[in-house]
């Protein structure tokens, strides 16, 4: 599916619609240059899911968790990785158990140290705003295709 997002409000909007229709465990993949929208996305996936704190990049943490209610959400930003085996001492497949949302930016430097995606979504810069484009790789993530609606509006 193919989106076309106006402003940072309509990522965030995005994210919050994402958030709404997410399960309590799902591997999301976020693809994109620097500046896309990649954690603009993540923090309307927090802030909908309840989260009132400051989101940022976990860029030099690498993986920042959130406890939201009775559900867990990891933000991970690979953007530093320079090489996979780096991340053997995260645990991340562990971690995830099927029992939280993975939120990753720059899973492509993650190689197999990551569980697999349930969607995949790619930020590209447009002339106006981002074009986005959602690929499902699981029953999870054609649900939450399918849960966004191909007539998307941030509303």
């Amino acid at each position: 599916m193919k989106l076309v997002i106006g402003d940072e409000a309509d990522m965030l909007a995005l994210g919050g619609r994402l958030a709404r229709a997410c399960p309590a465990a799902a591997v999301i993949y976020l693809h994109g240059q620097l500046g896309a929208g990649k954690t603009t996305l993540a923090r309307g996936f927090l802030r909908a899911r309840g989260y009132g704190g400051a989101v940022k990049s976990p860029t030099y943490t690498l993986i920042e968790p959130y406890e939201v209610g009775d559900r867990r959400v990891y933000h991970l930003d690979l953007y530093r990785v320079e090489d996979a085996a780096e991340l053997a001492y995260l645990g991340l497949r562990e971690l995830y158990e099927g029992k939280a949302v993975m939120l990753v930016e720059w899973p492509e430097r993650g190689g197999t140290y990551l569980p697999p995606p349930d969607l995949v979504m790619e930020i590209e810069y447009a002339t106006a705003g981002r074009q986005l484009l959602l690929v499902p790789h699981s029953a999870i993530g054609e649900a939450l295709i399918s849960a966004l609606g191909s007539d998307f509006s941030p509303d």
